[in-house]
């Protein structure tokens, strides 16, 4: 199955995915759905766009690694180990949404916008495809940049003690 995956979705097409989702996923953080505005006065809402930016920079790393054809690094590595925490984020933004949709029924007699469902499934799709690139964009360095055995590398290194 992961093989039919990543015959459609490329390397490349995973991170211009990835990029387009977390682009649209940090204006998404502004809006409310209940109430159809924009707030860019509540500190909660640029907590999404700050982790994201981690996000971003693994991207270009990942990207710059490959056009290069260098090796993963330690930096690389710590990056990444700081997405796993961010994936953890995009996982409970997934249940967020999902939670705040299924609330749709609640508040039947109060005035909710048109755009409530469509805007609210949107995002909610585009959590989803962003904690499965991340992932598939995981397996890609793996595959095509390296895995992160910096121990065999340091045996390599010709010493002045011999």
């Amino acid at each position: 199955m992961l093989k039919s995956i990543k015959g459609i979705f490329t390397w490349k097409r995973t991170l211009l995915l990835s990029l387009i989702s977390i682009l649209l996923l940090n204006v998404f953080s502004f809006y409310g759905l209940y109430t159809n505005k924009f707030y860019f006065f509540k500190v909660d809402n640029y907590i999404f766009p700050i982790l994201s930016l981690a996000h971003v920079i693994f991207l270009y790393v990942m990207w710059f690694k490959i056009k290069e054809a260098e090796l993963s690094d330690v930096p690389m590595r710590n990056l990444e180990y700081g997405l796993y925490f961010v994936s953890l984020v995009y996982l409970f933004k997934v249940f967020e949404t999902l939670f705040t949709l299924l609330s749709y029924n609640q508040y039947e007699n109060h005035l909710i916008p048109g755009t409530f469902l469509p805007i609210g499934i949107l995002m909610l799709v585009l959590y989803l495809m962003l904690f499965g690139l991340t992932f598939l964009t995981f397996s890609y360095r793996r595959e095509i940049v390296g895995t992160y055995a910096f121990d065999d590398m340091n045996q390599h290194v010709d010493n002045w003690n011999s």
